[in-house]
């Protein structure tokens, strides 16, 4: 006799499906973010350039390749609440949750030019990003004044570099790090490990929004609240990723500069193109300006007291940001959904 084929729901196959996506996604991320770490890590060793200018730069513009890809996807699509909403969540996520998360781990030592000049930077990004939405659009104006203030940005962590590069060749080398610089191969690994965790980074976290977003779909919750919570928890993963890695590794350089720098290009480079894209502009929605947007510009805000307090972030603070954050969800889910 032949066996009949049961059917499988189709809510259930889509689900099951999303939920392998997702799972895939985040483990091949957690391989690329540790991937990348040891290879900016190692490549500034070998360079004779401060970690934290490579966490600042390579590694900050690499793990926000996503918040890129999801940004002129949206703005294409004319959906501005997921491009924004990704931004003003995603610069939340990585200062009250990842960087909290991270004191809570192990206090957070601070830098000079991590209080003098990324903070600032930070802390400008997102009053410009705030004043620009006021008018309820981004237009290429907009846009173009935000990508010029990360040129300026990265010439000044450049500047930073070069200077830092002086004082690194005045202390006395290691043998194992004088090694590196004459060793051309392994320069050459350090740099294909860290092209290749770039890639897996971006691929992944694409795989990772993809099922998040899915399943948001079928649960029925609305695109600003995808982009505010899913797509901003999941296009933060490589920088997750990345700053527990470092943690674990030691490397708090790389976690601290990782971090802050992505905060800065996701708003002057990544929005800043993403407004570039459109011809209308990317239009912000009410709530966005009124409250995430805000919440973002006075995280940043709060970051000032508490980087000046000790030059650092303990556990204590950093227990308070993640409990923040938690709020701060709490009242997306009761007003949002």
């Amino acid at each position: 006799m032949e066996l009949r084929r049961i059917p499988c729901p189709t809510w259930r196959c889509s689900m099951l499906s999303l939920l392998g996506l997702f799972a895939i996604g985040l483990l091949v991320l957690i391989w690329g973010a540790e991937l990348l770490t040891r290879g900016g890590v190692m490549l500034a060793r070998q360079l004779g350039i401060a970690p934290i200018i490579i966490g600042l730069t390579i590694v900050a513009i690499g793990t926000s390749a996503p918040e890129l890809a999801v940004g002129i996807d949206a703005a294409l699509m004319g959906n501005g609440a997921l491009a924004v909403g990704n931004i003003a969540g995603t610069n939340t996520v990585n200062v009250l949750l990842i960087l909290g998360f991270s004191a809570l781990l192990r206090p957070l030592a601070l830098q000079t030019d991590t209080i003098t000049l990324d903070l600032p930077a930070m802390l400008a990004a997102g009053t410009l990003m705030l004043l620009l939405a006021l008018d309820g659009s981004l237009s290429r104006l907009d846009g173009g004044l935000l990508l010029l203030t990360g040129i300026v940005y990265t010439a000044l962590v450049v500047r930073s570099a070069r200077r830092s590069r002086r004082l690194v060749r005045t202390e006395a080398p290691r043998p194992e790090d004088d090694a590196s610089v004459k060793d051309g191969r392994r320069t050459a690994l350090s740099v294909a490990r860290l092209a290749v965790g770039i890639v897996l980074v971006v691929v992944s976290a694409d795989w990772l929004v993809m099922g998040a977003v899915g399943l948001a779909r079928l649960w029925g919750v609305s695109d600003a609240f995808i982009g505010l919570t899913i797509v901003a928890i999941g296009t933060s993963a490589p920088e997750l990723v990345t700053t527990v890695m470092s943690t674990i590794r030691g490397d708090r350089d790389v976690a601290i500069g990782n971090l802050i720098g992505s905060s800065v290009y996701n708003i002057c480079a990544i929005l800043g193109v993403t407004s570039l894209v459109t011809a209308g502009g990317i239009p912000v929605p009410h709530e966005l300006i009124w409250m995430d947007i805000p919440v973002m510009a006075a995280v940043a805000l709060v970051c000032v007291p508490v980087f000046f307090s000790g030059r650092e972030v303990s556990r204590v603070e950093g227990g308070l940001f993640v409990t923040a954050y938690a709020g701060y969800l709490g009242v997306l889910l009761l007003t949002r959904t």
